[in-house]
């Protein structure tokens, strides 16, 4: 009987280690967990450099709040409303050449309460004429389910 059980146990373990599980990131609903706020404001961002990346504005203007009340400081200047800021990213960023790669790092996300977080991070800017960088704080509030930027404050380095 001793036998009986080890052969069963034995099989057992070689039956169950030829098994695997392949989890991809769109069954963590199915798992019962959830994505963190965290992670859906670094996928806004993720988006955002993204669409950058591809020349593609109106894409990066996704992530921000399209309301008269966004607030964009840069430059030494505030521009107010999504429209206004959508206009000046299209006037100063009028072809690829002048986008160039944008790549967003050392984020620090700070939950400030459960629907607003502030984000600090750093962008570069690489194109062929430069190389531009500079620091960024962000306001984030959940609305309506989705993370969006309502405060931008992007400084620059040079």
């Amino acid at each position: 009987m001793h036998l009986r059980s080890l052969i069963v146990g034995v099989c057992l373990v070689f039956a169950t280690s030829s098994c695997a599980v392949n989890v991809n990131v769109n069954d963590t609903q199915l798992l019962g967990t959830s994505e963190t706020d965290q992670d859906r404001i670094l996928d806004v961002l993720m988006t955002q450099q993204e669409a950058w990346n591809a020349g593609d504005i109106d894409g990066f203007m996704s992530g921000y709040w399209v309301s008269p009340e966004l607030r964009f400081a840069s430059g030494g200047t505030v521009t107010k409303g999504w429209q206004a800021t959508r206009d000046r990213y299209h006037e100063n960023y009028s072809d690829r050449r002048a986008m160039g790669h944008l790549t967003f790092a050392d984020f620090d996300i700070t939950m400030l309460e459960s629907d607003v977080a502030v984000v600090h991070g750093a962008w570069t800017l690489d194109r062929s004429i430069d190389r531009a960088s500079g620091l960024f704080t962000l306001i984030f509030r959940n609305i309506d389910g989705d993370w969006k930027i309502v405060s931008d404050t992007t400084t620059s380095a040079d």
